[in-house]
């Protein structure tokens, strides 16, 4: 078959995927895909990401394979190769998924940097196109286009903050693409607060400050995630006030995102605070109704299946807490269906998500946890965080942390951080304590009762 006849082919095909699974879908997943060559009855199709190569594979793959084979009956397989786009020209294709298509479930993402020497990898999923937009999230969503599309400062830092899974970390993302799109050549650090922490470490460790000052100052926008992390470590502190400084003088962008408000920011320091909220200050609000059921809209378009209106409803009077969440949840019910051959519906998703649904009937939080036990306990939300080891403190905090391991899906260690940054041994104790006085004492078992059932009521 001819080049002329096979391209042909394929952009009928294209045009087909596009009207079946709808442009998001077809933006998203679909038109990276490149054709490479038809041999011997199989068609080799080249994507850029290992990532990109299972998702086609496990969602459009046997589609694919069926419109070539209308199109053309002697083609019978395909292969679909991962190549990066600059190396297409250069080097041969790695051979990645083989006839007949596999069920397999989609691998991590391939990473890809910025700045592959310092920077952390960026997610391809997360980009302006992906981001669902709702009142709760469009100044921060507004702010980042602002800072994305712009190459003189406006607002220097952008300060993102919003509770876990809100969209924080999807929109640096998003801005660190967008910039490397309009202009290749500028020069993005994006990375989490910890691995700044690590790297500035290990260049006191190995005696070379002088290299790391000179790749983070000499960057054009730098992206710190999660900057709450380095509350309490002064020498990084004292470094990335400094990092921060340098570029601000410079005229180069900062972007930051915290679970806090700069002025709300534990073991900060005051200049630092003070920095950090001299720019603009943008807040995720928690999700509305409407903007979640906005997202699994678009989440069931790039997964390219039929998602039914009660069903999406449902779900969105359901998982309230986050967007991370959410999107895990429809990812299970989407799962089940395809692994099952059985139609997505209101049944079926609320037997897939029974325990999540459960847990989300009645959220408890640590802080209403302890804020229920000290004024049970008449003392104060502070003592929970104290050092204090008086037992009139100690007794009530124990019983708080262990009410936190029954009620909550929190880990040890969470917990231990929710009390002034303690040992998960020290919960670990504690329910044991709480656990053995219970069962000795039928007083102080029936108070652990009554302030179970006020948290549950």
């Amino acid at each position: 078959m001819s080049n002329e006849i096979s391209s042909a082919i394929w952009t009928r095909i294209r045009g087909r995927l596009r009207d079946e699974f709808g442009e998001a879908a077809f933006k998203s997943w679909l038109n990276p895909l490149s054709l490479l060559e038809i041999d011997d009855g199989v068609v080799r199709i080249s994507v850029p990401t290992r990532f990109l190569r299972d998702w086609v594979v496990t969602h459009y793959g046997e589609r694919i394979q069926s419109l070539w084979s209308k199109e053309d009956a002697s083609v019978t397989g395909l292969d679909v190769v991962v190549l990066p786009t600059a190396a297409k020209a250069a080097q041969p294709a790695a051979q990645a998924a083989v006839r007949p298509l596999p069920a397999q479930a989609a691998a991590p993402c391939e990473p890809v940097n910025v700045n592959e020497d310092i920077g952390a990898p960026l997610d391809p999923r997360y980009t302006f196109d992906n981001f669902v937009v709702g009142k709760p999230n469009e100044f921060a969503y507004a702010a980042a286009r602002r800072v994305a599309e712009s190459d003189v400062v406006s607002f220097n830092p952008l300060f993102l903050y919003g509770g876990v899974g809100l969209g924080k970390t999807h929109l640096m993302h998003a801005v660190a693409w967008h910039i490397r799109e309009r202009n290749p050549r500028r020069s993005v650090i994006y990375l989490s607060a910890e691995k700044f922490m690590y790297r500035f470490v290990r260049a006191l460790r190995f005696q070379d400050t002088m290299a790391f000052k000179e790749q983070f100052r000499s960057v054009d926008v730098l992206m710190i995630d999660d900057v709450q992390f380095i509350g309490g470590k002064d020498s990084t502190q004292e470094e990335f006030f400094h990092t921060f400084n340098s570029l601000v003088d410079q005229g180069r962008q900062i972007i930051i995102s915290a679970d806090k408000s700069p002025s709300d920011l534990q073991g900060m320091e005051e200049r630092l605070r003070s920095r950090l909220g001299c720019g603009l200050v943008a807040d995720i609000h928690a999700t509305s109704y409407e903007l979640r059921l906005g997202i699994i809209g678009s989440k069931a378009e790039q997964m390219g299946v039929h998602v039914p209106v009660k069903v999406a409803e449902f779900l969105a009077h359901k998982i309230t807490s986050n967007v991370r969440e959410l999107e895990g949840a429809l990812n299970r019910v989407v799962a089940h269906a395809q692994l099952v051959g059985r139609d997505i519906t209101l049944e079926s998703t609320q037997e897939v998500l029974h325990d999540l649904l459960r847990a989300n009937d009645r959220r408890i939080t640590i802080e209403e946890i302890q804020k229920k036990v000290a004024e049970h306990f008449n003392i104060r939300v502070a003592d929970m965080h104290s050092a204090r080891r008086a037992r009139q403190v100690a007794r009530p905090r124990q019983v708080a942390m262990y009410l936190s391991k029954q009620l909550t899906s929190r880990s040890l260690p969470e917990i231990g951080r929710k009390f002034g940054g303690r040992d998960h041994t020290t919960v670990m104790h504690a329910v044991k304590k709480i656990e053995e006085l219970r069962n000795g004492d039928t007083s102080f078992a029936e108070d652990i009762e009554l302030l179970r059932r006020m948290l549950e009521s």
